[in-house]
């Protein structure tokens, strides 16, 4: 018999609703979330018993968005939900990482998690709803899970913090933040954010704990009503602490020396040796080898983090603190339009920025309705960066996320569309690992900006940071190594400019970090970031003052919107014609801004002259270029401001009396002509005669008016035109037979 049961508690304004017991009753758990209208179903399913011989942890989290959800048919050609988009895993990887870290320690059963949007208010994001319900999820299904988890997100305005901002207040909001935990401590937090002091950030993640502690209670409630009994866990073997005990005097002289080597590939082939001799032994002894690598991992851990925290000195012998070495290198790449190399000890990434138009932003469809993006950075990160050969295929998890941290790192210092109307794109292409890549993407992402003409607020710079705590003891680690990533508690990476934090995101393996532990590390995290920049200075301060000879030029025209139709012309027969002859890129928006892309800046002049022809009126008195297009006994047809034509009357062709309009102009001459005047259909009277056709400029002082027809004084040389009686007439021939009459007939 199926237990219903339903929670229901107002959060952050509205109504938060857990039901469980009424859909999907064969998984393990399921919850139907509900914030405001958006709805969620959350199911948690787990395998009895792990594989054999499986040394991992296999856990899946699969978020999906059902385009029903938001009243939508799917496009493409099939019509239906295919692979997951960015968004989906991103949040897929929101949902992972604040639960990964609470199954027990050797727990290797597999368990798949399925959030699925069914229903989007347009009002609240569903990314939090589904983590919570996830949450509630496991927590119902009896898997062993050290939770619940609760989550929201905050939102800061105007010197207040936002629990759960609306997706309209999170457009105008100074602050992005997710944070994630139990009712202990915090676990996950991912932000964006606008230059905010460390302080702001720090009271952000405290306020945002404070506040999902109602939300883990109700799970909670739920549970006590609705959980199904704890599977049962294996009890380790009697032999596992021996054979720990053993690795332990093996290995560990052999680890110990290891570990004291600062390169990074010589230190795994020593570690490598220290194990091989040591399960070497293990199988002489007839111990199984299978099960001692676990504790080698646990004897690695255990050196590294004694060390450092006995020591203060670090695998590579740095103190906490100390920052790796930095080369900081601009325009490598002689055709990209901007192009950097940033190498921070190991690890170092090859950053390239390109430049587009209008028509290179990227479309994206979402639940919440198409929108285009003018800005990518798309993050690559192939084997050979670490010294392996491996398979080479499309972006995964990992790939995506990297490069959506180093996105938002660097997305709030971008100018406007106003100032810089480019569509921009930086690839980072990891070329050597050993430490947090990303951060090394933001950096050379922020150089290759630059390089490429950018016009950035200010430079960012990110720097991740480690700890070690055991006890009372702990040592925050500055610019962590990819081995103290491994062995350590935290992994938080903070990024920014000098005067504030633009991102972070934080994730923690133990739940015992305190606000006095954040706090250092976002001052340590600060020093090590204005360091960064410093050395980032060497190389390059700013943006340059132009962007590259290769990169598109884009000039930005406003016309009236009533000109647009103009423009365009039926079927877009005009727009095509001007791409295809001026060979730029034209994008037209419904304003009326118009943004002309060209390498070549004499084909753009002529997109904008051609276009400026078509929707702008000739002005009385202002002196434009021409073309004569045709030739008459009373003077030249004139083409000028792209389709515009007017008649320069033989009289206005010179100062002086012109006798033949082919003595002065011919078809296909360049001209200069003075707009004088406009007969009553609207007709162009044009000048060239007031016009320097050397210098441009308008002679008319020099030349002077010309006086209108009613004041001309009559010519005296003409005789008087009258019926004179006097005047003999002209005697008409008589006729005569067989002549013909002029103009008769027969």
């Amino acid at each position: 018999m199926f237990n219903y049961f339903r929670k229901e508690l107002d959060w952050g304004g509205r109504k938060l609703v857990l039901e469980t017991g009424k859909i999907a009753r064969q998984a393990d758990g399921a919850v139907l979330i509900s914030y405001g209208e958006t709805i969620v179903l959350c199911t948690a399913v787990g395998v009895k018993s792990a594989k054999p011989g499986q040394d991992f942890f296999p856990l899946t989290v699969n978020y999906q968005e059902k385009a029903f959800a938001a009243g939508k048919i799917p496009g493409g050609f099939f019509k239906r939900e295919g692979r997951p988009s960015e968004a989906e895993v991103l949040k897929s990887r929101l949902i992972d990482r604040p639960i990964r870290p609470l199954f027990p320690e050797g727990f290797r059963n597999e368990v798949q998690i399925v959030a699925t949007v069914l229903s989007h208010d347009m009002e609240n994001d569903p990314d939090i709803v589904a983590l919570i319900g996830c949450s509630a999820a496991l927590t119902l299904s009896g898997i062993p899970f050290f939770g619940p988890v609760g989550a929201a997100t905050v939102g800061y305005q105007d010197g207040q913090y936002i629990l759960n901002p609306t997706m309209a207040q999170a457009k105008t909001s100074q602050l992005q933040l997710v944070v994630a935990g139990t009712a202990e401590g915090v676990l996950m937090v991912e932000s964006e954010a606008q230059e905010l002091p460390e302080d702001i950030m720090l009271g952000a993640v405290t306020f945002g704990h404070t506040s999902f502690q109602p939300v883990i209670n109700a799970i909670i409630e739920l549970a006590e009503h609705a959980a199904k009994e704890p599977w049962a866990l294996p009890e380790p073997p009697p032999e596992a602490a021996a054979l720990k005990a053993r690795v332990d005097q093996l290995a560990r002289g052999g680890v110990t020396e290891a570990y004291k080597i600062v390169d990074k590939g010589a230190r795994h082939n020593a570690v490598d040796a220290a194990k091989a001799a040591a399960m070497a032994a293990l199988k002489d002894e007839g111990l199984d080898t299978e099960k001692a690598k676990s504790a080698f991992k646990d004897l690695e851990s255990d050196v590294v983090r004694g060390a450092i925290l006995a020591t203060g000195l670090r695998i590579d012998g740095r103190d906490t603190k100390t920052v790796r070495q930095i080369i900081a290198e601009v325009g490598v790449l002689p055709r990209a339009h901007g192009s950097s190399l940033f190498t921070r000890g190991e690890t170092q990434a090859l950053c390239v920025a390109t430049l587009g138009t209008g028509q290179d932003e990227q479309i994206i469809d979402a639940l919440e309705g198409e929108y285009r993006s003018n800005f990518m950075l798309h993050y690559n990160f192939p084997p050979y960066s670490v010294g392996e050969a491996g398979r080479m295929g499309s972006p995964g998890r990992r790939e995506i996320g990297h490069g959506k941290l180093a996105w938002r790192a660097i997305h709030p210092m971008l100018p406007g569309k106003d100032k810089f109307p480019y569509t921009m794109r930086v690839v980072s292409e990891i070329t050597e690992s050993n430490g947090s890549s990303s951060m090394a993407t933001v950096c050379g992402g922020s150089l290759a900006l630059m390089d490429a003409g950018v016009p950035l607020i200010r430079p960012v710079a990110g720097i991740a940071m480690g700890l070690i705590k055991e006890d009372h003891a702990f040592a925050v680690l500055s610019d962590i190594l990819g081995d103290e990533d491994h062995l350590g508690d935290m992994d938080f990476k903070v990024a920014g400019t000098e005067a504030g934090i633009t991102s972070l995101q934080m994730d923690i393996k133990i739940t015992s970090i305190t606000p006095e532990i954040m706090q250092i590390a976002l001052g340590q995290a600060r020093e090590g970031r204005l360091h960064i920049l410093g050395e980032m200075a060497k190389a390059l301060t700013g943006a340059r003052g132009d962007v590259a000879a290769t990169a598109p030029r884009i000039t930005v025209i406003q016309v009236p919107k009533e000109k647009i139709r103009d423009v365009i012309g039926t079927g877009g027969k005009v727009i095509r014609e001007i791409v295809e002859q001026t060979k730029c890129k034209i994008d037209i928006d419904d304003d009326g801004t118009i943004k002309i892309a060209a390498v070549d800046q004499s084909q753009a002049q002529a997109a904008i002259d051609w276009i400026r022809g078509l929707t702008m009126e000739p002005e009385m008195g202002v002196i434009y270029a021409g073309k004569v297009v045709k030739t008459a006994d009373f003077g030249a047809f004139v083409n000028f401001m792209g389709s515009r034509d007017g008649l320069v009357h033989i009289s206005e062709l010179k100062p002086v009396r012109v006798a033949k309009t082919t003595d002065v102009v011919n078809v296909g001459d360049q001209v200069k002509v003075k707009v004088i005047g406009f007969d009553e259909r609207g007709k162009i009277k044009l000048s060239m005669r007031v016009v320097n056709q050397e210098t441009g400029e308008d002679i008319t002082a020099e030349v002077g008016e010309r006086p209108a027809r009613g004041d001309r004084p009559e010519r005296s040389d003409r005789p008087e035109r009258g019926f004179d009686r006097d005047r003999p007439r002209r005697e008409r021939p008589a006729y005569q037979e067989g002549s013909e009459q002029p103009g008769g007939g027969d």
